[in-house]
């Protein structure tokens, strides 16, 4: 179980996914938690104020679990990218698909243990995954990109990532992070709240040769469900 230290506190709640049965997710019990005493998520260039993110469940990563409950099971591999809780991997683990999640906070591999723990799920692959450089540190120290996990390694048949474009990224470290990591032939899926990224994110994607679709998935609230404003966003090459 992911350490339950006074550093921070857990929930544990059903979701429901659309297409697929519920899962019991532990997360954090909020976005004021905090717990960094090494100091590993700071020299990985993740600041107190972003530390909470990964272990927090999203809208749009429930719209990507969701189109992940409807993808046919087959060899391909997949790899999710930025993935927080991993809700989207977990779908597609527990169907059998061969996937691999992917983040880069310290903590995101123990929660993502006691998840698969906590739905009776077996193991599943996890790499440690950043694109770009690191963030400067707050008080000018050097950052240190050390690791706790083996990086991600190999190609991908399929590469998901949802509210991943919350940063500028003039250089196109995403993309080539995407290239380096996609089968010649293979399909990127991305679930954006209008971020305001796109436009930029679409040029360095059809730089490496990527062609996209782009699909609106705004909804009003109904029963349990809240309004949301997105896009998914469908790169295809090869």
């Amino acid at each position: 179980m992911p350490p339950s230290h006074s550093g921070y506190l857990t929930k544990q709640e059903s979701i429901a996914v659309h297409g697929a049965d519920d899962l019991l997710i532990c997360s954090l019990l909020d976005k004021n938690q905090f717990y960094d005493p090494l100091d590993e998520a700071l020299n990985l260039g993740i600041s107190s104020a972003t530390w909470p993110l990964f272990g927090l469940l999203w809208p749009s990563g429930l719209h990507m679990a969701e189109r992940m409950a409807q993808r046919p099971v087959t060899a391909e591999r997949i790899l999710e990218i930025g993935c927080g809780l991993g809700l989207s991997s977990l779908v597609a683990h527990r169907r059998g698909a061969n996937v691999t999640a992917s983040d880069c906070h310290p903590l995101t591999h123990a929660f993502l243990d006691e998840n698969t723990r906590l739905n009776g799920l077996s193991p599943m692959a996890y790499r440690h995954g950043l694109w770009g450089t690191p963030a400067l540190r707050g008080d000018g120290l050097p950052v240190l990109t050390a690791a706790h996990d083996a990086g991600v390694s190999g190609l991908f048949d399929l590469i998901v990532g949802s509210d991943i474009l919350y940063e500028r990224d003039d250089e196109g470290t995403l993309a080539s992070f995407i290239h380096a990591h996609a089968a010649v032939a293979s399909e990127i899926w991305v679930v954006d709240p209008n971020r305001g990224n796109r436009s930029a994110f679409h040029k360095h994607m059809a730089r490496v040769g990527f062609s996209m679709h782009e699909q609106v998935l705004d909804q009003s609230a109904h029963d349990d469900s809240l309004a949301y404003k997105g896009r998914m966003l469908t790169y295809t090459r090869g």
